[in-house]
């Protein structure tokens, strides 16, 4: 079985992200490395309602066509347990997480994804809440993937 990913918006995001600085260069090739496997089958690319609404509120016309397209070609919509999903997001919110970030990490949580995030505030607070699946950057994740 393949493995699902969940990979937030700010993450998907990165290669419309100024390309200066090198941390955003390295998450961006780490992004694209990803999404290739996903292209390739190698991984499954898991798709919420919360990706939907996130990225149609960009402003950008290109970045919010590009990213739509993108999850309509290689993403996944999984079931789950809308109910669930929404307790759970609730729970996290309570914890200090922000709406969109609790739900994000709810859904990926409950469709058994690894979770992937460029934000470095959101990770540290899925590390301290012991989040139930695995949790971390672009980076991080092809490094234990031995992506190259």
């Amino acid at each position: 079985m393949k493995k699902l990913l969940y990979i937030d918006v700010c993450a998907l995001s990165r290669p419309f992200d100024d390309q200066s600085y090198l941390r955003i260069r390295l998450e961006t090739e780490a992004i694209n490395l990803i999404l290739a496997r996903i292209k390739e089958n190698f991984y499954e690319m898991m798709v919420s309602p919360v990706h939907i609404k996130e990225i149609l509120a960009i402003e950008d016309d290109i970045e919010r066509i590009q990213l739509i397209t993108l999850l309509n070609k290689c993403g996944k919509k999984i079931g789950v347990d809308l109910k669930r999903a929404k307790d759970r997001a609730e729970e996290l919110v309570k914890f200090g997480f922000g709406v969109a970030d609790a739900a994000h990490v709810a859904f990926a949580e409950i469709g058994g994804a690894e979770f992937i995030s460029c934000d470095d505030k959101l990770l540290k607070k899925c590390r301290r809440y012991k989040i139930k699946i695995w949790c971390g950057t672009p980076l991080n994740f092809c490094d234990k993937e031995d992506l190259r």
